[in-house]
């Protein structure tokens, strides 16, 4: 299965690498020992699975979708358009949960399907039910209902350090399992356009079509990540590939265990990036890494704990925050009402904030009935007061269609200025069939239509 992303960014695995072979010494013929990973894999080849999934379309002559075409000949309903053709493609998956039969994969793989499949190491296949999806991250959660069922244990994706041993198992092509093995090349990879959060595990893995969603392991064989893309700028495999650190989609199981949807929450602020003249502006110290907060919404939660403007985010519970991006993703981890540590710098001095993730406030939450073209879309004001920020994009959508992205900034609508919620009604009710949104992404202003 493949994606088409920015630098022809496609999908799945590992590079081999003898110096991967290391521990669990076996014996040859002649007794000499040799190294091998074959006692791990056989207690985790079994866990991860091939993922085949269905759906049904319709083609058709677009005359025929016309209702004044079909009324002159006098076509019915059924007989207009071509039969309904079957599709299949195939991914990977991880189980986690052997008693409860939970599969873990990407969202990529399973999307716009109508039946899914899992397929085990054994030959036995067993039709998959979707219990929810978190598409800003990428990960969809299956059940299949069977026993006799194998799991990988999850890690602490955040005890990884670059250049730690990783294999990579999935199904790539089609051909059925396939390991692979590389090294963690570079954490916490942000601003590659792929997800709406990113904090990627680096590989140098070997990703092919349709590994996509299988398993990113240490040498203890635990799960440390789930494969998900590579860059492949020459149409090739160039040792640069990605995984979802098994943190962050551990949060977005539990969530869909418990409630079937993924819930993120915000702190109410305004992030940027720390450019070499913000440093000197803000007196920071030559090669001061963070996220500089650029606005704080008035009665948020980052208000609340005294946050302010021109404060440095360095740490989230511990964890260095180098991007916003990073800073993103390390607050939609969490649940909301979680209460986050972060460590800002202040007028050259450290210090440490508690401060409680939050609902997301109602212009977060829109309803279809603002506007049909808008389903699917969340607001909240802009701190500054300058717009509102478009803070989700549902996919399918028509918005998505028309290339509307979180964190564009609304300044007008139907070419009436756009200040807030009230003011975006207003000036939506100008056109109920059509939306000209005035748009400002990264300091750039352009139209974008919305029909």
């Amino acid at each position: 299965m493949m994606r088409a992303l920015p630098l022809l960014l496609a999908l799945f695995i590992t590079l081999p690498s003898n110096h991967a072979l290391g521990a669990w010494p076996l014996k040859d013929s002649q007794g000499v020992e040799l190294p091998s990973l074959a006692p791990m894999l056989e207690s985790v080849n079994p866990a991860v699975v091939n993922i085949a999934t269905y759906s049904q379309r319709r083609e058709s002559n677009p005359l025929l979708s016309d209702p004044f075409f079909r009324r002159f000949f006098n076509l019915p309903p059924q007989e207009y358009g071509a039969p309904r053709k079957q599709q299949n493609s195939a991914g990977s998956g991880v189980i986690v949960d052997a008693d409860e039969g939970i599969v873990m994969t990407n969202f990529h793989v399973i999307k716009g399907a109508d039946e899914v499949e899992v397929a085990l190491i054994d030959g036995r296949a067993f039709k998959a039910k979707v219990l929810g999806s978190d598409p800003e991250l990428d990960v969809a959660i299956l059940k299949v209902d069977a026993d006799q069922l194998s799991q990988i244990p999850l890690a602490d994706s955040s005890s990884l350090r670059v250049g730690d041993f990783v294999v990579a198992i999935g199904n790539p092509f089609g051909l059925g399992q396939t390991v692979t093995t590389g090294i963690v090349s570079a954490l916490g990879r942000t601003g590659l356009g792929i997800e709406g959060y990113e904090n990627f595990i680096q590989t140098d893995a070997s990703i092919n079509p349709g590994n996509s969603g299988g398993a990113l392991v240490n040498l203890r064989g635990e799960l440390v990540g789930i494969n998900t893309a590579i860059i492949a700028p020459s149409g090739g495999n160039v040792g640069i590939g990605f995984a979802i650190p098994i943190n962050m989609a551990r949060a977005s199981l539990e969530q869909i265990l418990d409630s079937g949807k993924v819930e993120r929450g915000q702190l109410g602020v305004g992030i940027q990036e720390i450019t070499p003249d913000l440093r000197e502006a803000f007196n920071l110290d030559n090669g001061q890494q963070g996220v500089l907060i650029s606005g704080v919404s008035k009665g948020s939660a980052a208000d609340e704990a005294g946050i302010e403007p021109g404060d440095v985010v360095v740490s989230v519970n511990g964890e260095a925050t180098l991007s916003t991006g990073q800073l993103r993703s390390q607050v939609g981890m969490h649940r909301i009402g979680d209460t986050l540590t972060l460590g800002i710098i202040r007028d050259r001095r450290e210090r440490e904030i508690r401060v409680k993730v939050s609902k997301p406030d109602s212009l977060s939450r829109l309803s279809p009935t603002l506007h049909r073209l808008l389903e699917g879309v969340g607001f909240e004001n802009a701190p500054d007061g300058r717009g509102l920020v478009v803070t989700q994009v549902a996919p399918d959508t028509p918005a998505a269609f028309s290339g509307l992205r979180p964190g564009d900034r609304i300044v007008g609508a139907n070419r009436q200025a756009v200040k807030d919620l009230e003011s975006l009604q207003r000036a939506l009710a100008l056109n109920p069939k059509a939306i000209l949104f005035h748009i400002e992404r990264k300091g750039q202003r352009f139209y974008l239509v919305l029909q």
